[in-house]
């Protein structure tokens, strides 16, 4: 058998003779403007390839041999787009769908939680994440994986440790760690034992100022829980390398906070945390995030660190990943813009993997052992359960409480509140700051919590909406003004693992399997994109204006704050 230490032998003569002539190289890129992340600077040059790795930059073409080149056109070459921090999930497409949508925007790397699918696997947390994370080699990025740190049973995420591709644990619920618990202690010292990173989850907005101090002293390595100026400051301050979220709040806010208090950049990184595939076949993913900061003031090539070399180095490492240097994974992108990144070819391990926004780079997985046939859970759910929404009456009988839920709330407080409408007839008149609202049914599926209230941020004049998620406990939400039509939705939706469901005068309008353990998508990126539109087009039917990420989306995002603020309980 041959040693570790004879392969790099191999490894290292091999680059000797590549760079001499003496042996044949895999690639030469010629005639590009290749972006020195060190320096900040750009040189014309070119970049030879072998292996899968950059062996020289700016070779001497008259000696050199290689088996195929690939002319440039005079663009720029950065290294391949890194997100930071991306729940694998949220997109709802399998690993192979979401390099579809993914790759050809330019990211060729992403650090992934995966909490919410072995959440909902429950007993079969670890064959679900073997089969999950199966060949993962052969997709065109490179997937580094993090444990969860929550929603999961603390033996099966003791064991998530072990496997490849996982090298750290995920982040924790804030309510938990804080209070000691003891799990999480647990779960903390079984990482740094094992010498890896454990992703933060701050909760600034939840928690004390003395509670703040916990999980950077326990051992949290970074923060992406930051939603203004001051959140950064105090991220800083507590000793976290932040990371930039764009898929969920009010980035530009963050941006313009980063650029007036003249914060050092190299403190931060870029991630999309929660993003469909929507959003990245129609406006991009990590090129996208650069091009945004450039227009809030970041130059361009600190931006383009920000998605690149500054994760590399917090992730330690900057040694294969995050610059177009020798030695380096041979991950790139040719842009013709810095400013406004254009991932007109993208290079994976030396593969041309897509071109002009089109994947080239077919990969074929099968994910089939991890659909799951539907359990339903409501078959003893009344209509009459969904009307009592009514937490209190005032003493002259004009008002009552309700709560209040906003799709946009999430990350904030404001996510449920409690709030006073006027009673008619005995009944709620349902308009809030002359917005006119929804019903809407959290219900446990296969247990009795059911809570009534009111919704805004997606709203329909006719029909219902109703979703599914498994993780941590099975909950249906359901949203519309009939209680019928929302009755229906609900039982049609109990017939899958998984689904999102929309119906009108008793029919079914828009079906959206979400047949992988009821938390992804078995369709590929193109055919999911189309269920998801037609989803929205089902939607618009019923009256409902949408802007930003998809109804389906929007909808799902929504059991995060119900998790979080006790509204899905055992």
């Amino acid at each position: 058998m041959t040693s570790a230490a004879e392969k790099q032998l191999t490894k290292i003569k091999d680059t000797f003779d590549i760079i001499n002539g003496k042996k044949e190289a895999d690639l030469l890129i010629k005639n590009v403007k290749i972006l020195d992340v060190l320096g900040e600077t750009i040189f014309d040059g070119s970049i030879l390839l072998f292996n899968g790795e950059i062996t020289a930059l700016n070779p001497d073409e008259t000696i050199i041999k290689v088996k195929d080149t690939f002319d440039g056109q005079g663009l720029y070459a950065i290294p391949g787009l890194i997100d930071a921090h991306f729940h694998f999930e949220s997109q709802l497409a399998n690993p192979v769908a979401l390099g579809e949508a993914m790759v050809p925007c330019g990211t060729t790397t992403c650090f992934v939680e995966f909490l919410d699918l072995i959440g909902s696997a429950r007993d079969e947390g670890i064959k679900a994440a073997k089969e999950l994370f199966k060949d993962y080699e052969k997709l065109p990025y490179r997937l580094f994986a993090f444990a969860p740190g929550k929603k999961v049973d603390k033996k099966t995420i003791k064991s998530l440790l072990d496997i490849d591709p996982v090298i750290g644990l995920g982040e924790f619920d804030h309510f938990t760690y804080s209070s000691g618990d003891q799990d999480c202690m647990e779960l903390m010292a079984s990482a740094k034992a094992r010498n890896m990173q454990a992703n933060g989850h701050w909760g600034l907005t939840t928690l004390s100022p003395l509670q703040l101090n916990i999980l950077p002293a326990i051992g949290g390595s970074n923060n992406h829980d930051v939603w203004n100026g001051e959140d950064i400051a105090k991220s800083l301050r507590y000793g976290f390398p932040t990371q930039i979220k764009f898929g969920v709040g009010k980035v530009e806010n963050l941006l313009k906070a980063i650029v007036d208090c003249k914060f050092p950049l190299e403190n931060f990184m870029f991630c999309s945390d929660n993003l469909s595939i929507h959003h990245m076949k129609t406006k991009g993913h990590m090129d996208n995030f650069i091009t945004r900061a450039v227009s809030m003031g970041i130059p361009p090539i600190k931006a383009i660190k920000l998605a690149t070399y500054y994760t590399a180095c917090h992730f330690h490492m900057e040694e294969k990943l995050g610059m177009i240097a020798p030695g380096r994974w041979a991950d790139i992108v040719l842009t013709d813009s810095l400013s406004v990144i254009n991932p007109l070819y993208v290079f994976k391990a030396g593969e041309l993997v897509a071109k002009k926004k089109i994947m080239l780079k077919k990969i074929e997985i099968d994910y089939s052992p991890m659909v799951k046939q539907g359990e339903p859970g409501l078959m003893g759910l009344k209509k009459d359960q969904l009307a009592n929404n009514i937490l209190e009456v005032s003493p002259d009988g004009k008002e009552g409480k309700v709560y209040l839920f906003d799709v946009f709330g999430r990350g904030h407080l404001n996510f449920s509140k409690e709030i006073w409408l006027p009673i008619e007839n005995g009944k709620i008149v349902p308009i809030y700051e002359g917005k006119e609202l929804n019903l809407v049914s959290v219900v446990q599926r296969y247990g009795e919590n059911i809570t009534n209230a009111f919704f805004t941020g997606i709203h329909i004049d006719k029909g219902a909406i109703a979703t599914s998620f498994p993780a941590p406990v099975p909950y249906m939400v359901v949203i519309g003004n009939d209680i019928d039509e929302m009755y229906h939705a609900l039982m049609v939706t109990d017939k899958y693992s998984g689904a999102g469901v929309i119906v009108e005068d008793g029919e079914e309008k828009a079906i959206l399997p979400i047949e992988i353990y009821g938390m992804m998508s078995n369709s590929n990126a193109e055919q999911l994109q189309e269920e998801s539109d037609n989803f929205d087009r089902a939607a618009a039917e019923l009256g409902h204006i949408n802007s930003g990420e998809p109804v389906i989306n929007k909808l799902l995002s929504v059991y995060i704050s119900l998790h979080r603020f006790n509204f899905m309980e055992e």
